[in-house]
């Protein structure tokens, strides 16, 4: 089988090219290192030149919103900064002009607010603007948060090829995104049984609809909790996927693999 890590954060680790080797030597056969920030996204896009199928992406994550905000001189309360924001697109730009094949991640978090929720909707909003403008795939990051995203997305619109990174929604939440045309990925995640939404989320999702990832350095599958995650263990997430669809492994990386590629618009090779 050949195998897409299609999400994972090599470019910051000290570890990241052995990793990256020991990923191809298991027969991960591709990957996509993320970015997080305009500063992330340029490392991610050198760490992948040079790098046999392994691409890179240019976002601002959640987190990395407020980097984008002022204190407000009023109320002390931090507040989206305009030219901080129009800075923050113009590096994205260049970074798409540069290569990066997909905006992202971006998105919200509610569960950590590392960042003020207004800054998260405005810098995720224009990022889908962005996505829209350049015509590229759109990877979200959504942690309770479900109701602003949808909010923001059909606001907006959801881009062509939108990705719902490391899915955490249940049934509910996976009806509607399929609805409106996106595909979700599962992470290691599904492969923790106390994760009964994910699971059965991931159980309903049509073939050609899901993709896989490992997060990496996160959120490490069965039987490697607690260890820093690697693109190597993919496998163990299909897996894990294909246990709660009843389905043969073989089976759900190839459709992976064909649905990854065409998410990302990346040409599929003769395999």
């Amino acid at each position: 089988m050949a195998f897409f890590d299609h999400h994972c954060h090599l470019s910051g680790l000290d570890d990241g090219p052995a990793l990256w080797e020991a990923a191809r030597a298991a027969g991960v056969d591709a990957m996509i290192d993320v970015g997080v920030s305009v500063e992330s996204s340029r490392a991610a896009l050198a760490f992948a030149a040079g790098r046999e199928a392994t691409w890179a992406t240019a976002g601002v994550h959640p987190h990395d919103a407020a980097d984008h905000g002022t204190a407000d001189d009023a109320t002390g309360a931090r507040v989206l900064d305009d030219r901080a924001l129009a800075g923050m697109v113009a590096g994205l730009e260049e970074l798409v002009d540069a290569g990066a094949i997909a905006v992202g991640e971006c998105g919200l978090d509610y569960h950590y607010d590392h960042s003020p929720r207004p800054i998260q909707r405005e810098v995720f909003a224009a990022q889908v603007r962005l996505a829209h403008r350049r015509r590229l795939p759109l990877v979200i990051h959504t942690r309770e948060a479900w109701a602003d995203t949808f909010a923001i997305l059909d606001e907006e619109g959801w881009p062509t090829s939108t990705v719902l990174h490391c899915f955490t929604g249940g049934p509910e939440e996976a009806e509607r995104c399929l609805a409106a045309g996106a595909v979700l990925s599962f992470s290691g995640i599904v492969t923790f049984k106390g994760a009964t939404d994910v699971r059965a989320a991931a159980g309903l999702v049509p073939a050609g609809r899901y993709l896989v990832e490992t997060d990496s350095p996160y959120l490490a599958p069965v039987p490697h909790r607690g260890r820093p995650n690697q693109p190597a263990w993919v496998v163990d997430v299909v897996a894990g996927l294909a246990e709660v669809r009843g389905e043969d492994p073989a089976e759900v990386e190839a459709a992976a693999w064909a649905a990854t590629h065409c998410a990302y618009r990346l040409e599929l090779p003769n395999t």
